[in-house]
């Protein structure tokens, strides 16, 4: 089955770019639905065949295998993983972005999800966890152009005041 959900991040693909290759905002989007605790050696920043592995927790509580990330594409356009679990062999996922103007990126999520009989119960989570974590990425991105404007203001006052 197919998860698809699609977003204007109000934010330049650059941005965006460097953030998706961080582990801190994977667990800062995913944060209560999904909880990944590396495995071994951290991966902190991803690049294309990187293998890392993670403890899995639905809802930060519920304990969900150890799930593992392979990077086959990783550029400005977008990244390409190859994950998986016990519980759920496949999940292909896919992120595409697009630039729209200078301050907006559409992002789009697409995931292929094989779980055999579980199929159909991981598919509603993940539609769920999916609008969640686009949300998320939005109030990051927010969050990152205040404190940012705030930052030129504080230093464009602290010019006036020189």
């Amino acid at each position: 089955m197919i998860v698809k959900k699609t977003s204007i991040f109000p934010a330049p693909k650059e941005t965006i770019f460097q953030k998706l290759q961080q582990l801190e905002t994977l667990q800062y989007i995913a944060w209560p639905y999904a909880a990944f605790k590396p495995v071994g050696k951290a991966v902190h920043t991803w690049t294309v065949g990187s293998t890392s592995s993670y403890l899995f927790r639905l809802f930060g509580l519920i304990p969900f295998g150890t799930h593992t990330i392979h990077i086959v594409r990783f550029d400005p356009d977008g990244v390409s993983s190859r994950e998986g679990n016990e519980h759920v062999p496949v999940w292909n996922h896919d992120i595409r972005l697009i630039e729209k103007n200078k301050n907006q990126t559409q992002y789009t999520d697409r995931v292929e999800i094989h779980a055999g009989w579980k199929t159909a119960f991981i598919w509603l989570w993940a539609n769920a966890f999916y609008r969640h974590r686009q949300r998320k990425w939005i109030r990051l991105l927010r969050r990152k152009k205040r404190s940012t404007g705030r930052k030129m203001q504080l230093e464009g006052n602290a010019r006036e005041t020189s």
